[in-house]
């Protein structure tokens, strides 16, 4: 079987430099990524967002050798959802709260490792009781979370709850790794 052939993507860390516990200084992250035979590493912000080319590779096959080459490197594991430009797009595109998307900090699009079942959907939906609404569309559950993540009870249950492996990022982080990957995409070779 041949190996389809890389392109841009974003891997999306979970649970590092959170509350001042598991410390990865960005630099560090972008370095490991050259050591790993990727190029074009650049990084947003501190919580671990990655845009990196790979010249073979799928989403897939790139987050399980990153999870297990990170866990080697700093000791410990960290979720890492890998998208490539396309999913990421889409995600922009199907955003079901188009009303809210200017308020960047309150409203959140969690990339889930896999599609959510209606039962597990359910149970979250009765968990949904205060002023917070969400959806689900294929691998990634929006957020609108009217007085913040912060402060949303909701939103603090949702990973247990639902109980399917992902990470957040709010739609200012969205849209400024789409920019991102939009911009090395551009720049990358030709496959």
């Amino acid at each position: 079987m041949t190996e389809k052939a890389g392109g841009t993507f974003v891997a999306l860390f979970s649970g590092i430099n959170v509350g001042g516990n598991r410390i990865v200084k960005m630099a560090e992250l972008r370095a490991f990524f050259e050591d790993l035979g990727f190029s074009d590493a650049s990084t947003y912000v501190q919580s671990g967002n990655v845009v990196f080319y790979a010249a073979k590779g799928d989403a897939a096959s790139l987050q399980r050798d990153l999870e297990a080459a990170f866990e080697r490197r700093w000791g410990f594991a960290s979720r890492i959802m890998v998208c490539d430009g396309a999913r990421l797009e889409r995600l922009v595109a199907e955003n079901p709260y188009p009303e809210v998307a200017a308020a960047h900090t309150k409203l959140h699009a969690y990339v889930l490792e896999r599609e959510p079942t209606s039962g597990e959907i359910a149970r979250l939906a009765e968990r949904c009781t205060g002023p917070e609404r969400f959806e689900v569309r294929g691998e990634v559950l929006y957020l609108h979370a009217p007085d913040g993540l912060g402060r949303s009870k909701f939103a603090g249950a949702l990973p247990r709850t639902l109980n399917v492996p992902g990470t957040a990022r709010n739609w200012r982080t969205v849209l400024a790794l789409l920019e991102m990957v939009r911009k090395a995409s551009s720049a990358a070779p030709a496959p």
